[in-house]
Protein backbone atom coordinates (compact mmCIF):
# COMPACT_ATOMS: atom_id res chain seq x y z
CA UNK A 1 0.00 0.00 0.00
CA UNK A 2 2.54 2.59 0.54
CA UNK A 3 5.63 0.82 -0.08
CA UNK A 4 5.95 3.43 -3.41
CA UNK A 5 6.23 6.27 -1.06
CA UNK A 6 9.19 8.16 -1.05
CA UNK A 7 10.62 8.58 2.72
CA UNK A 8 9.97 12.20 2.73
CA UNK A 9 6.12 11.15 1.91
CA UNK A 10 6.19 9.02 4.78
CA UNK A 11 8.15 11.46 7.52
CA UNK A 12 5.06 14.02 6.57
CA UNK A 13 2.49 12.02 7.42
CA UNK A 14 4.13 10.65 9.86
CA UNK A 15 4.23 14.28 11.16
CA UNK A 16 1.00 15.22 10.89
CA UNK A 17 -0.58 12.33 12.04
CA UNK A 18 1.84 12.36 15.35
CA UNK A 19 0.51 16.31 15.70
CA UNK A 20 -2.77 15.27 15.64
CA UNK A 21 -2.53 12.92 18.08
CA UNK A 22 -0.76 15.22 20.52
CA UNK A 23 -3.87 17.51 20.15
CA UNK A 24 -5.79 14.79 22.07
CA UNK A 25 -3.30 13.60 24.38
CA UNK A 26 -3.06 17.31 24.96
CA UNK A 27 -6.57 17.66 25.72
CA UNK A 28 -6.87 15.40 28.22
CA UNK A 29 -4.41 17.21 30.77
CA UNK A 30 -5.05 20.93 29.85
CA UNK A 31 -8.93 20.97 30.61
CA UNK A 32 -8.67 19.35 34.08
CA UNK A 33 -6.51 22.56 35.10
CA UNK A 34 -8.80 24.98 34.13
CA UNK A 35 -12.22 23.10 35.79
CA UNK A 36 -12.33 24.99 38.94
CA UNK A 37 -12.64 28.49 36.76
CA UNK A 38 -14.81 27.25 34.18
CA UNK A 39 -17.16 25.71 36.93
CA UNK A 40 -17.12 29.36 38.91
CA UNK A 41 -17.90 31.46 35.25
CA UNK A 42 -20.37 28.76 33.92
CA UNK A 43 -22.06 27.93 37.82
CA UNK A 44 -22.48 24.16 37.33
CA UNK A 45 -20.06 22.54 40.42
CA UNK A 46 -23.09 19.76 40.74
CA UNK A 47 -22.27 18.83 37.25
CA UNK A 48 -18.25 19.58 37.23
CA UNK A 49 -17.66 15.64 36.38
CA UNK A 50 -19.62 15.19 33.60
CA UNK A 51 -17.33 17.76 31.65
CA UNK A 52 -14.81 14.62 32.06
CA UNK A 53 -17.46 11.97 31.52
CA UNK A 54 -18.67 13.54 28.56
CA UNK A 55 -15.10 13.21 26.67
CA UNK A 56 -14.63 9.58 27.88
CA UNK A 57 -17.69 8.19 27.14
CA UNK A 58 -17.55 9.36 23.49
CA UNK A 59 -13.89 8.51 23.26
CA UNK A 60 -14.17 5.02 24.62
CA UNK A 61 -17.28 4.15 22.18
CA UNK A 62 -16.19 5.64 19.35
CA UNK A 63 -12.35 4.23 19.10
CA UNK A 64 -13.91 0.33 17.93
CA UNK A 65 -16.10 2.24 15.21
CA UNK A 66 -13.01 4.11 13.90
CA UNK A 67 -11.25 1.03 13.02
CA UNK A 68 -13.93 -0.55 10.95
CA UNK A 69 -14.22 2.89 8.85
CA UNK A 70 -10.47 2.64 8.84
CA UNK A 71 -10.79 -0.60 6.90
CA UNK A 72 -13.47 0.16 4.80
CA UNK A 73 -12.69 3.93 3.45
CA UNK A 74 -9.40 5.82 2.85
CA UNK A 75 -7.25 6.26 5.96
CA UNK A 76 -6.70 10.06 5.18
CA UNK A 77 -10.56 10.80 4.99
CA UNK A 78 -11.30 8.98 8.18
CA UNK A 79 -8.10 10.88 9.93
CA UNK A 80 -9.97 14.55 8.38
CA UNK A 81 -13.04 13.51 9.52
CA UNK A 82 -11.64 12.92 13.13
CA UNK A 83 -8.99 16.21 13.01
CA UNK A 84 -12.09 18.05 11.67
CA UNK A 85 -15.00 16.89 14.75
CA UNK A 86 -12.16 17.35 17.35
CA UNK A 87 -11.60 21.18 15.89
CA UNK A 88 -15.03 21.50 15.70
CA UNK A 89 -16.09 20.38 19.50
CA UNK A 90 -13.08 22.59 20.74
CA UNK A 91 -14.14 25.83 19.05
CA UNK A 92 -17.99 24.66 20.50
CA UNK A 93 -16.64 24.14 24.23
CA UNK A 94 -15.05 27.74 23.84
CA UNK A 95 -18.42 29.26 23.27
CA UNK A 96 -20.02 27.44 25.67
CA UNK A 97 -22.22 30.08 27.84
CA UNK A 98 -21.24 32.88 25.43
CA UNK A 99 -24.82 33.70 24.18
CA UNK A 100 -26.32 32.65 27.30
CA UNK A 101 -29.09 29.62 27.76
CA UNK A 102 -29.63 28.25 24.66
CA UNK A 103 -32.77 26.31 23.35
CA UNK A 104 -32.17 22.58 23.61
CA UNK A 105 -28.71 22.81 24.69
CA UNK A 106 -29.21 24.73 27.80
CA UNK A 107 -27.23 26.73 29.97
CA UNK A 108 -23.52 27.46 29.76
CA UNK A 109 -22.16 24.28 31.61
CA UNK A 110 -25.06 21.86 30.00
CA UNK A 111 -23.40 22.47 26.74
CA UNK A 112 -19.92 22.42 27.68
CA UNK A 113 -21.10 19.04 28.66
CA UNK A 114 -22.31 18.52 25.16
CA UNK A 115 -19.90 19.95 23.24
CA UNK A 116 -16.95 17.62 25.25
CA UNK A 117 -18.96 14.54 23.92
CA UNK A 118 -18.62 16.14 20.03
CA UNK A 119 -14.56 16.29 20.99
CA UNK A 120 -14.76 12.94 21.96
CA UNK A 121 -16.25 11.87 19.12
CA UNK A 122 -13.35 13.26 17.35
CA UNK A 123 -10.39 12.36 19.73
CA UNK A 124 -11.28 9.07 20.09
CA UNK A 125 -9.86 8.85 15.86
CA UNK A 126 -6.65 10.90 16.78
CA UNK A 127 -5.68 7.94 19.02
CA UNK A 128 -6.82 5.47 16.89
CA UNK A 129 -5.85 6.37 13.31
CA UNK A 130 -2.10 7.24 14.78
CA UNK A 131 -1.59 3.64 15.33
CA UNK A 132 -3.18 2.77 12.16
CA UNK A 133 -1.36 5.01 9.99
CA UNK A 134 1.93 4.60 11.41
CA UNK A 135 0.84 0.30 10.52
CA UNK A 136 0.49 1.71 6.72
CA UNK A 137 3.92 3.65 6.66
CA UNK A 138 6.36 1.69 8.17
CA UNK A 139 6.58 -2.47 8.06
CA UNK A 140 6.30 -4.27 11.41
CA UNK A 141 10.44 -4.61 11.63
CA UNK A 142 11.06 -0.67 11.10
CA UNK A 143 7.63 0.30 13.09
CA UNK A 144 8.75 0.18 16.60
CA UNK A 145 11.11 3.22 16.51
CA UNK A 146 8.21 5.08 14.88
CA UNK A 147 5.33 3.94 17.47
CA UNK A 148 8.12 4.96 20.41
CA UNK A 149 7.50 8.26 19.12
CA UNK A 150 3.53 7.78 20.07
CA UNK A 151 3.98 7.23 23.73
CA UNK A 152 6.80 10.21 23.53
CA UNK A 153 4.37 12.76 22.80
CA UNK A 154 1.77 11.44 24.87
CA UNK A 155 4.64 11.91 28.05
CA UNK A 156 5.09 15.25 26.75
CA UNK A 157 1.43 16.43 26.43
CA UNK A 158 1.26 14.98 29.88
CA UNK A 159 3.85 17.16 31.34
CA UNK A 160 3.01 20.41 28.86
CA UNK A 161 -1.23 20.27 29.65
CA UNK A 162 -1.48 20.92 33.37
CA UNK A 163 1.13 23.88 33.00
CA UNK A 164 -0.29 25.32 29.29
CA UNK A 165 -3.57 25.34 31.52
CA UNK A 166 -2.92 26.91 34.44
CA UNK A 167 -1.22 29.59 32.64
CA UNK A 168 -3.61 30.33 29.97
CA UNK A 169 -6.55 30.10 32.70
CA UNK A 170 -4.67 32.64 35.08
CA UNK A 171 -3.31 34.78 32.68
CA UNK A 172 -4.73 34.38 29.42
CA UNK A 173 -7.89 36.31 30.03
CA UNK A 174 -7.10 39.57 27.46
CA UNK A 175 -4.79 38.14 25.19
CA UNK A 176 -7.84 38.16 23.28
CA UNK A 177 -10.72 41.52 23.71
CA UNK A 178 -13.19 39.89 25.81
CA UNK A 179 -12.07 36.30 25.94
CA UNK A 180 -12.02 34.71 29.43
CA UNK A 181 -8.59 32.97 29.79
CA UNK A 182 -10.43 29.53 30.14
CA UNK A 183 -11.39 29.16 26.60
CA UNK A 184 -8.02 29.49 25.21
CA UNK A 185 -7.57 26.59 26.62
CA UNK A 186 -10.06 25.17 23.87
CA UNK A 187 -9.31 27.92 21.29
CA UNK A 188 -5.65 26.56 21.44
CA UNK A 189 -6.31 24.04 19.49
CA UNK A 190 -7.42 25.30 16.63
CA UNK A 191 -4.07 26.79 15.31
CA UNK A 192 -2.18 23.49 16.35
CA UNK A 193 -5.55 21.94 14.57
CA UNK A 194 -5.57 23.30 11.35
CA UNK A 195 -1.61 23.12 10.98
CA UNK A 196 -1.59 18.81 11.78
CA UNK A 197 -5.54 19.43 8.74
CA UNK A 198 -3.13 20.92 6.68
CA UNK A 199 -0.47 18.23 6.69
CA UNK A 200 -2.79 15.56 5.97
CA UNK A 201 -4.62 17.22 3.22
CA UNK A 202 -1.49 17.85 1.24
CA UNK A 203 1.22 15.30 2.27
CA UNK A 204 -0.70 12.52 3.32
CA UNK A 205 -1.42 9.36 0.57
CA UNK A 206 -4.93 8.08 0.45
CA UNK A 207 -3.51 5.07 1.97
CA UNK A 208 -7.38 3.11 0.40
CA UNK A 209 -7.57 -0.31 1.76
CA UNK A 210 -7.12 -3.59 -0.90
CA UNK A 211 -10.11 -5.17 0.00
CA UNK A 212 -13.56 -4.52 -1.69
CA UNK A 213 -16.42 -2.23 0.38
CA UNK A 214 -19.16 -3.59 1.92
CA UNK A 215 -21.71 -2.01 3.91
CA UNK A 216 -21.20 -1.51 7.37
CA UNK A 217 -23.55 -2.53 9.88
CA UNK A 218 -25.09 0.35 11.56
CA UNK A 219 -27.29 -1.42 14.02
CA UNK A 220 -24.25 -2.43 15.28
CA UNK A 221 -22.80 0.56 15.85
CA UNK A 222 -25.51 1.53 17.82
CA UNK A 223 -25.56 -0.90 20.20
CA UNK A 224 -22.13 -0.65 20.38
CA UNK A 225 -21.73 2.82 21.51
CA UNK A 226 -25.09 2.58 23.85
CA UNK A 227 -23.52 -0.42 25.37
CA UNK A 228 -20.47 1.46 25.93
CA UNK A 229 -21.53 4.73 27.44
CA UNK A 230 -24.03 3.08 29.60
CA UNK A 231 -20.96 1.41 31.02
CA UNK A 232 -18.80 4.12 31.32
CA UNK A 233 -21.26 6.08 32.77
CA UNK A 234 -22.12 3.29 35.02
CA UNK A 235 -18.59 2.73 36.19
CA UNK A 236 -17.97 6.68 36.21
CA UNK A 237 -21.33 7.78 38.92
CA UNK A 238 -19.24 9.06 41.79
CA UNK A 239 -19.44 5.68 44.10
CA UNK A 240 -20.31 7.95 47.54
CA UNK A 241 -23.48 8.90 46.17
CA UNK A 242 -24.82 6.05 43.49
CA UNK A 243 -22.56 2.55 45.22
CA UNK A 244 -21.98 -0.45 43.30
CA UNK A 245 -25.42 -1.69 44.37
CA UNK A 246 -27.48 1.48 43.86
CA UNK A 247 -30.03 1.05 41.39
CA UNK A 248 -29.38 3.44 38.90
CA UNK A 249 -25.27 2.57 38.94
CA UNK A 250 -27.24 -1.71 38.57
CA UNK A 251 -29.30 -0.54 35.54
CA UNK A 252 -27.10 1.64 33.49
CA UNK A 253 -24.44 -2.00 34.10
CA UNK A 254 -26.99 -4.47 33.51
CA UNK A 255 -28.25 -2.49 30.60
CA UNK A 256 -24.93 -2.15 29.30
CA UNK A 257 -24.55 -5.86 29.70
CA UNK A 258 -27.62 -6.70 27.81
CA UNK A 259 -26.57 -4.10 25.03
CA UNK A 260 -22.97 -5.45 24.51
CA UNK A 261 -24.41 -8.84 24.31
CA UNK A 262 -26.53 -8.49 21.38
CA UNK A 263 -23.84 -6.66 19.63
CA UNK A 264 -21.77 -9.78 19.73
CA UNK A 265 -24.85 -11.99 18.70
CA UNK A 266 -25.05 -9.60 15.62
CA UNK A 267 -21.33 -9.60 15.13
CA UNK A 268 -21.14 -12.80 14.86
CA UNK A 269 -24.28 -13.82 12.49
CA UNK A 270 -23.27 -10.40 10.46
CA UNK A 271 -21.02 -10.88 7.18
CA UNK A 272 -19.65 -7.44 7.37
CA UNK A 273 -18.65 -7.42 10.98
CA UNK A 274 -17.72 -3.64 13.26
CA UNK A 275 -15.14 -6.26 15.19
CA UNK A 276 -14.06 -9.34 13.11
CA UNK A 277 -14.56 -11.82 16.42
CA UNK A 278 -12.50 -14.47 14.56
CA UNK A 279 -9.49 -11.85 15.71
CA UNK A 280 -9.91 -13.51 19.43
CA UNK A 281 -8.66 -16.66 17.60
CA UNK A 282 -5.17 -15.22 16.87
CA UNK A 283 -3.63 -16.04 20.64
CA UNK A 284 -1.22 -12.64 20.32
CA UNK A 285 -4.27 -10.45 19.62
CA UNK A 286 -5.98 -12.38 22.51
CA UNK A 287 -3.44 -13.15 24.89
CA UNK A 288 -1.71 -9.20 23.76
CA UNK A 289 -5.18 -7.55 24.71
CA UNK A 290 -6.01 -9.32 27.75
CA UNK A 291 -2.82 -7.90 29.14
CA UNK A 292 -3.62 -4.75 27.86
CA UNK A 293 -6.90 -5.01 29.57
CA UNK A 294 -4.97 -5.63 33.18
CA UNK A 295 -2.57 -2.53 32.72
CA UNK A 296 -5.18 -0.43 31.32
CA UNK A 297 -5.58 0.98 34.74
CA UNK A 298 -1.75 0.97 36.11
CA UNK A 299 -1.14 4.78 34.44
CA UNK A 300 -4.23 6.06 35.73
CA UNK A 301 -3.62 5.28 39.06
CA UNK A 302 -0.49 6.91 39.19
CA UNK A 303 -1.84 10.33 38.04
CA UNK A 304 -4.56 10.13 40.00
CA UNK A 305 -4.00 8.56 43.46
CA UNK A 306 -0.18 9.92 43.70
CA UNK A 307 -1.14 13.61 43.81
CA UNK A 308 -3.81 12.56 46.67
CA UNK A 309 -1.17 11.03 48.43
CA UNK A 310 1.67 14.52 48.12
CA UNK A 311 -1.76 16.71 49.02
CA UNK A 312 -2.93 14.85 51.65
CA UNK A 313 -0.27 12.99 53.54
CA UNK A 314 3.11 15.22 52.75
CA UNK A 315 0.75 18.59 52.93
CA UNK A 316 2.16 19.80 49.75
CA UNK A 317 0.47 22.11 47.50
CA UNK A 318 -1.59 21.10 44.48
CA UNK A 319 1.07 23.43 42.30
CA UNK A 320 3.62 20.69 43.49
CA UNK A 321 1.49 17.49 43.60
CA UNK A 322 1.00 18.23 39.90
CA UNK A 323 4.61 18.83 39.31
CA UNK A 324 5.92 15.57 41.28
CA UNK A 325 4.01 13.77 37.99
CA UNK A 326 6.51 15.07 35.54
CA UNK A 327 9.07 12.60 36.48
CA UNK A 328 6.56 9.76 35.32
CA UNK A 329 5.81 11.30 31.82
CA UNK A 330 9.67 11.81 31.60
CA UNK A 331 9.77 7.89 31.99
CA UNK A 332 7.21 7.29 29.89
CA UNK A 333 8.71 9.15 27.20
CA UNK A 334 12.35 7.72 27.73
CA UNK A 335 11.09 4.30 28.28
CA UNK A 336 8.87 4.24 25.08
CA UNK A 337 11.69 5.63 22.58
CA UNK A 338 13.88 3.07 23.94
CA UNK A 339 12.09 -0.03 23.65
CA UNK A 340 11.06 0.95 19.92
CA UNK A 341 14.28 1.57 19.67
CA UNK A 342 15.38 -1.77 20.57
CA UNK A 343 13.41 -3.88 19.08
CA UNK A 344 14.03 -2.22 15.45
CA UNK A 345 16.93 -3.34 16.06
CA UNK A 346 17.14 -6.63 17.49
CA UNK A 347 13.82 -7.83 16.13
CA UNK A 348 12.28 -9.08 19.73
CA UNK A 349 9.46 -7.77 21.50
CA UNK A 350 8.65 -10.05 23.92
CA UNK A 351 11.42 -9.58 26.05
CA UNK A 352 11.19 -5.36 26.58
CA UNK A 353 7.70 -5.82 27.08
CA UNK A 354 8.40 -8.25 30.07
CA UNK A 355 11.34 -6.02 31.34
CA UNK A 356 9.35 -2.69 31.15
CA UNK A 357 6.50 -4.73 33.47
CA UNK A 358 9.40 -5.88 35.75
CA UNK A 359 10.66 -2.58 36.13
CA UNK A 360 7.04 -1.37 36.74
CA UNK A 361 6.44 -3.31 39.28
CA UNK A 362 9.19 -2.60 41.01
CA UNK A 363 8.26 0.78 41.31
CA UNK A 364 4.78 -0.11 42.46
CA UNK A 365 6.39 -1.98 45.33
CA UNK A 366 8.10 1.00 46.14
CA UNK A 367 5.17 3.10 45.74
CA UNK A 368 2.89 0.17 47.59
CA UNK A 369 5.51 0.51 50.85
CA UNK A 370 5.66 4.14 51.13
CA UNK A 371 5.02 5.36 54.58
CA UNK A 372 3.42 9.10 55.72
CA UNK A 373 7.61 10.23 56.34
CA UNK A 374 8.42 9.20 52.89
CA UNK A 375 10.15 12.31 51.37
CA UNK A 376 9.60 14.34 48.18
CA UNK A 377 12.14 13.50 46.72
CA UNK A 378 11.76 10.01 47.31
CA UNK A 379 8.26 9.95 45.42
CA UNK A 380 9.85 11.45 42.34
CA UNK A 381 12.58 8.72 42.00
CA UNK A 382 9.67 5.99 42.41
CA UNK A 383 7.58 7.92 40.18
CA UNK A 384 10.64 7.89 37.07
CA UNK A 385 10.86 4.31 38.20
CA UNK A 386 7.19 3.77 36.70
CA UNK A 387 6.85 5.70 34.05
CA UNK A 388 10.54 3.53 32.38
CA UNK A 389 8.33 0.88 33.04
CA UNK A 390 5.27 2.03 31.77
CA UNK A 391 7.10 3.83 28.72
CA UNK A 392 7.39 0.14 26.68
CA UNK A 393 3.44 -0.90 27.07
CA UNK A 394 2.89 2.17 24.93
CA UNK A 395 4.08 0.62 21.29
CA UNK A 396 4.90 -3.06 21.68
CA UNK A 397 1.49 -4.62 22.57
CA UNK A 398 -0.11 -2.69 19.87
CA UNK A 399 3.23 -3.53 17.32
CA UNK A 400 2.58 -7.25 18.82
CA UNK A 401 -0.67 -7.43 17.52
CA UNK A 402 -0.05 -5.85 14.29
CA UNK A 403 2.35 -8.09 13.68
CA UNK A 404 0.08 -10.67 13.64
CA UNK A 405 -3.13 -10.07 12.10
CA UNK A 406 -4.10 -9.73 8.11
CA UNK A 407 -2.99 -6.46 6.62
CA UNK A 408 -7.00 -6.03 5.81
CA UNK A 409 -7.28 -6.12 9.18
CA UNK A 410 -4.80 -3.60 11.15
CA UNK A 411 -7.53 -0.87 11.63
CA UNK A 412 -10.09 -3.41 13.77
CA UNK A 413 -6.82 -5.11 15.07
CA UNK A 414 -5.27 -1.65 16.22
CA UNK A 415 -8.37 0.05 17.57
CA UNK A 416 -9.79 -2.99 19.77
CA UNK A 417 -6.10 -2.65 21.17
CA UNK A 418 -6.71 1.04 22.06
CA UNK A 419 -10.03 0.07 23.78
CA UNK A 420 -9.07 -2.50 26.04
CA UNK A 421 -6.38 -0.40 27.18
CA UNK A 422 -9.29 2.41 27.74
CA UNK A 423 -12.13 0.03 28.88
CA UNK A 424 -9.79 -1.34 31.30
CA UNK A 425 -8.60 1.87 32.68
CA UNK A 426 -11.83 2.89 33.10
CA UNK A 427 -13.09 0.24 35.50
CA UNK A 428 -9.41 -0.23 36.86
CA UNK A 429 -10.24 3.25 38.03
CA UNK A 430 -13.64 3.20 39.78
CA UNK A 431 -12.71 -0.26 41.14
CA UNK A 432 -8.71 1.71 42.94
CA UNK A 433 -11.89 4.72 43.74
CA UNK A 434 -13.82 2.43 46.30
CA UNK A 435 -11.02 0.62 47.45
CA UNK A 436 -9.02 3.68 48.62
CA UNK A 437 -12.76 5.19 49.85
CA UNK A 438 -13.28 1.75 51.73
CA UNK A 439 -9.63 2.60 53.62
CA UNK A 440 -10.57 5.45 54.39
CA UNK A 441 -14.03 4.84 55.83
CA UNK A 442 -12.30 1.94 58.33
CA UNK A 443 -9.23 3.44 59.35
CA UNK A 444 -10.65 6.98 60.12
CA UNK A 445 -12.34 6.27 63.01
CA UNK A 446 -9.53 5.10 64.51
CA UNK A 447 -7.76 8.27 63.93
CA UNK A 448 -9.51 10.21 66.54
CA UNK A 449 -10.42 13.90 66.70
CA UNK A 450 -9.23 15.50 64.39
CA UNK A 451 -9.86 19.55 64.57
CA UNK A 452 -11.19 19.53 61.20
CA UNK A 453 -13.42 17.77 58.36
CA UNK A 454 -11.96 14.67 57.76
CA UNK A 455 -11.63 13.37 53.88
CA UNK A 456 -14.16 10.92 53.14
CA UNK A 457 -13.64 10.09 49.31
CA UNK A 458 -11.34 11.03 46.65
CA UNK A 459 -13.15 12.08 43.37
CA UNK A 460 -11.08 11.86 39.92
CA UNK A 461 -11.61 13.18 36.53
CA UNK A 462 -10.32 9.73 34.44
CA UNK A 463 -11.21 11.47 31.48
CA UNK A 464 -9.15 14.33 32.01
CA UNK A 465 -6.14 12.69 33.25
CA UNK A 466 -5.39 14.71 36.69
CA UNK A 467 -7.05 14.25 39.89
CA UNK A 468 -9.55 17.02 41.52
CA UNK A 469 -8.92 16.72 45.30
CA UNK A 470 -11.82 17.66 47.16
CA UNK A 471 -10.67 16.97 50.70
CA UNK A 472 -8.96 19.14 52.86
CA UNK A 473 -5.48 18.35 53.97
CA UNK A 474 -5.76 15.98 57.49
CA UNK A 475 -5.06 18.00 60.27
CA UNK A 476 -3.12 14.87 62.46
CA UNK A 477 -0.56 12.66 62.20
CA UNK A 478 -3.26 9.79 62.36
CA UNK A 479 -5.08 11.15 59.65
CA UNK A 480 -2.14 11.29 57.28
CA UNK A 481 -0.81 7.85 58.22
CA UNK A 482 -4.52 6.80 57.73
CA UNK A 483 -4.49 8.50 54.22
CA UNK A 484 -0.95 6.88 53.74
CA UNK A 485 -2.38 3.16 54.71
CA UNK A 486 -5.54 3.70 51.85
CA UNK A 487 -3.34 4.75 49.23
CA UNK A 488 -0.66 1.82 49.46
CA UNK A 489 -3.84 -0.39 49.51
CA UNK A 490 -4.85 1.40 46.03
CA UNK A 491 -1.17 0.51 44.91
CA UNK A 492 -0.99 -2.76 45.97
CA UNK A 493 -3.83 -3.99 43.64
CA UNK A 494 -2.27 -2.03 40.88
CA UNK A 495 0.64 -3.92 41.43
CA UNK A 496 -1.48 -7.18 41.17
CA UNK A 497 -2.88 -6.22 37.62
CA UNK A 498 0.52 -5.17 36.77
CA UNK A 499 1.56 -8.99 38.18
CA UNK A 500 -1.28 -10.62 35.91
CA UNK A 501 -0.70 -8.47 32.85
CA UNK A 502 3.17 -9.63 33.21
CA UNK A 503 1.39 -13.46 33.57
CA UNK A 504 -0.52 -12.49 30.18
CA UNK A 505 2.30 -11.47 28.76
CA UNK A 506 4.25 -14.79 29.62
CA UNK A 507 1.82 -16.42 26.53
CA UNK A 508 2.18 -13.61 24.21
CA UNK A 509 3.85 -15.61 21.15
CA UNK A 510 6.44 -13.80 19.77
CA UNK A 511 6.51 -13.71 15.53
CA UNK A 512 9.34 -12.88 13.89
CA UNK A 513 8.54 -9.08 12.83
CA UNK A 514 7.29 -8.92 9.23
CA UNK A 515 9.86 -6.51 6.74
CA UNK A 516 7.11 -5.79 4.51
CA UNK A 517 3.75 -4.81 4.77
CA UNK A 518 2.82 -6.41 1.73
CA UNK A 519 3.96 -10.11 3.69
CA UNK A 520 0.95 -12.04 5.66
CA UNK A 521 1.27 -12.61 9.41
CA UNK A 522 3.95 -14.78 10.47
CA UNK A 523 3.51 -18.40 11.21
CA UNK A 524 6.50 -19.22 13.26
CA UNK A 525 6.19 -18.98 16.72
CA UNK A 526 9.66 -18.38 18.80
Amino acid sequence: MTEELTHRQKMLTFGGVLLAMFLGALDQTIVSTALPRIVADLHGLERFTWVATAYLVASTALVPIYGKLADTYSRRTIEIVAVSVFLLGSMLCGLAGEFGTLPVLGDGMTQLIIFRAVQGLGGAGLFAMAFIVIADLFPPAERGRYQGFVGAVFGTSSVLGPFLGGFLTDNGTGLIPGVAGWRLVFYVNLPLGALALWFILTQMPPLSPSTERRRLDYFSMLLLVLGLGQLVIGLQLNKNDYGWAHPLTLGLLGGAALLLTLFVRRSLQHPNPILAFSLFKNPVFRTANAALFLLGGAFLGLIIFEPLFMVNVLGETATRAGVSLIPLSMGVVTGSLLAGQMVSRYGHYKRWMLAGLVVLMVGLSLLATMSATVSYGQVLVYLLICGVGLGPSMPLYTLAIQNAVEPQLIGQATSASQFFRQIGGAIAASILGTILTLGLSTALPAAGPTGGTAPTAATASVGEGAPVVSAPIPASPALKAAFSRAISRVYLVTLLLVAGGFVMTLFVPELPLRKTNKEGPPVKVK
